[in-house]
């Protein structure tokens, strides 16, 4: 898996050095030497990680990293904060400012290599999400809040068989979070798949194997993206870098630094909530994709993907579809003597009567305007008459109650119906014989159903 990895040091060998190691191992690599030029750097060419060294002249690495978080256009990547300095104060000043991780002088290959995997996976996904996300907010049915997402009051669930550990680490994280410790790893497992932000695991544990939950949760479909923080012995490193291999997103040497542990949390905690932000804006600018936003019913584009792979069907042999195409009578009336609004808590009002006098099977769409069109999978033309009839009696037979009307307001319905014709049948022409005998019910007199066999 390859890179594009931004170097950003300002002594010379050290670039060279972190390039040839880089670059043998297939990364496109580039670099800077100051912290100017990698805020530049990191605007123009977006590289998937920056390994950026904490003590340069001049705006440092902390203050680099700070500004890189801050920018919307910069912050989803990952920052590697290269330092000589591996004392308790820089590491918590580097997490506080935003970085995902450290790598201490002399840089360890395996280390470095491991990192560079790890993050390079997290990016990937953050790319994909962010580029589908990116459609929805050219159209405008995405809000950009992750700018506002925290990193606090997370369901973290603790997997450790050693007691007094894992209470301490729990009453560590009790005043931001709400831990829960679990010994067993089933019950870790199961207490993972509800609503957990964070999942810490002692790959010391003497009961069960730490580094095989941790695999288990990344294979699981309900907690691949369940960020994962291992506790590991200083002396067990093989073991926590064999960690990043498997997916793991963090590691932790003990003794564990309190205010070390509560960072990264943070950290691990605030990534889980953006990549989610950005998961469930795609689900919801799919669903407003194909939804109407006024009634909640789908609209033309989901019925015409829906439609013509129905009426396809039914020209190779199989069952009928069917088209309901209901209009509502004297709609422009309603407007022009009440207002818009009056008229819009109509169309939603009629909107649920429609979806309740139809099948589970059947799709109601609001294909504009006063315009509904029901799409009845495997109906005859006859079921769907008899649906369509007592869709307009139930909409006759009850006024519809509408806020600020204080006369009840009755509504009718011109429904007309039609049902594919075998081979040869298209999409286009079912909807317009739906469509004429729509006219024709508004000629006979409205508040009518017509079918049209053909």
């Amino acid at each position: 898996m390859s890179a594009r990895i931004l170097v950003v040091d300002d002594i010379e060998a050290n670039v060279r050095l972190l390039e040839a190691k880089l670059t043998a191992e297939y990364y496109d690599v580039f670099s800077a030497h100051d912290g100017p030029s990698a805020l530049a750097a990191a605007a123009e060419i977006h590289p998937d990680i920056i390994l950026l060294d904490v003590m340069m002249p001049g705006l440092d690495g902390f203050e680099v990293c700070r500004r890189l978080k801050a920018d919307s256009a910069t912050r989803h990547i990952p920052v590697v904060l290269v330092t000589a300095l591996d004392g308790r104060q820089d590491r918590l000043t580097g997490l506080k400012a935003g970085a995902d991780d450290f790598l201490n002088k002399p840089i360890d290959d395996v280390a470095l290599f491991a990192r560079v995997r790890s993050l390079t996976r997290l990016k990937l996904v953050i790319d994909e999400l962010r580029q589908r996300e990116a459609s929805g907010r050219r159209i405008g049915v995405i809000e950009d809040v992750a700018s506002r997402l925290g990193g606090g009051g997370g369901r973290i669930i603790i997997a450790d068989d050693h007691e007094r550990q894992g209470r301490r680490i729990a009453d560590e994280l009790a005043a931001e979070h709400r831990p829960v410790i679990e010994a067993d790893p089933e019950r870790a497992l199961m207490a993972a798949r509800g609503r957990a932000d964070l999942l810490i695991v002692n790959i010391a544990s003497s009961s069960f194997d730490g580094l095989r939950l941790a695999a288990q949760v990344r294979s699981d479909e309900s907690t691949r993206h369940l960020p994962i923080l291992i506790v590991y012995e200083p002396t067990d490193r093989q073991r926590a870098l064999k960690g990043l291999e498997i997916g793991v997103n963090d590691l932790i040497a003990k003794p564990i630094d309190p205010e070390e542990l509560s960072a990264r949390a943070r950290t691990l905690i605030r990534q889980k909530r953006y990549t989610d932000f950005l998961r469930n804006n795609l689900d919801n600018s799919l669903e407003l994709a194909v939804t109407d936003p006024l009634t909640g019913l789908h609209n033309r584009r989901y019925m015409n993907g829906q439609l013509s792979g129905l009426v396809r069907r039914a020209a190779l042999g199989g069952d009928p579809v069917a088209t309901l195409l209901v209009d509502i009578d004297h709609f422009k009336r309603i407007n022009d003597s009440f207002g818009h609004d009056v008229g819009d808590e109509v169309l939603r009002e009629f909107a649920v009567r429609l979806a309740t006098n139809v099948r589970a099977i059947d799709l109601p769409c609001r294909t504009g305007g006063e315009e509904f069109v029901v799409v009845m999978p495997d109906t005859p033309l006859a079921a769907a008459e008899i649906v369509a009839e007592r869709l307009r009696l139930h909409v006759s037979g009850s006024p519809f109650h509408v806020a600020g009307v204080e006369d009840l307001m009755h509504v009718t319905i011109s429904v007309g119906v039609a049902c594919t014709l075998g081979e040869g049948d298209t999409p286009e022409a079912l909807l317009k014989r739906s469509d004429e005998a729509v006219y024709e019910a508004k000629a006979k007199g409205r508040n009518t159903v017509i079918a049209r066999a053909a």
